[in-house]
């Protein structure tokens, strides 16, 4: 019984990873990468939308990004919300296409990034933690109800620390492989 409990709430464990890896694409290496501008909030007609949703974001260099708004109204809107993002990043606007050159990283700013990297791996630790205590209080809510055995609520949590480290191990790998992109010169 309580291996299906585990099971489930491997999902949510799942989505914790996901999660982790979307705001490791936000962080920049030294290469264009389009993930650290696609969520950025563009004031879209009077709403705010993510720049995804409203042009085509292309790497035609290593270095540079290129953002094709659908609608030409869209570029100053799109510079603007660029300009105020802590990316440090300078767009280019010449009326039909943003351009975007990404400078190569000096190492205080690799060593920022490296703290950034760090912060979001430890968020992703804490989201697997909450998750495991959820899971503990329902093992332990189970062998109280009388549905499960005291030895399987042990054995439970045993199979649950597994898991848990498991997770924990592919956040490090993450992370681990991240920090050696950012480092890289």
């Amino acid at each position: 019984m309580y291996k299906k409990v585990i099971e489930d709430k491997k999902k949510e464990l799942d989505i914790s990873i996901e999660h982790f890896k979307n705001e490791m694409a936000k962080i920049r290496t030294g290469r264009a990468n389009p993930g650290i501008i696609e969520d950025l909030l563009v004031d879209y007609y009077g709403a705010k939308t993510p720049l995804k949703q409203m042009a085509n974001i292309n790497v035609p260099e290593p270095r540079t990004l290129l953002i094709q708004p659908w609608s030409r109204d869209s570029l100053a809107n799109i510079e603007a919300a660029i300009k105020i993002s802590d990316l440090n990043l300078s767009p280019n606007n010449d009326g039909e296409v943003i351009r975007i050159n990404i400078p190569p990283l000096n190492e205080e700013r690799r060593m920022e990034l490296v703290k950034m990297l760090n912060k979001k791996a430890e968020e992703a630790k804490i989201s697997v933690r909450n998750i495991r205590e959820e899971t503990w209080q329902e093992i332990q809510s189970m062998e109280k109800e009388g549905v499960i055995a005291e030895d399987d609520k042990f054995r439970g949590k045993e199979r649950l620390q597994e898991v848990v480290n498991e997770y924990n191990k592919k956040i490090d790998s993450l992370r681990e492989k991240k920090e050696q992109d950012i480092m890289t010169v």
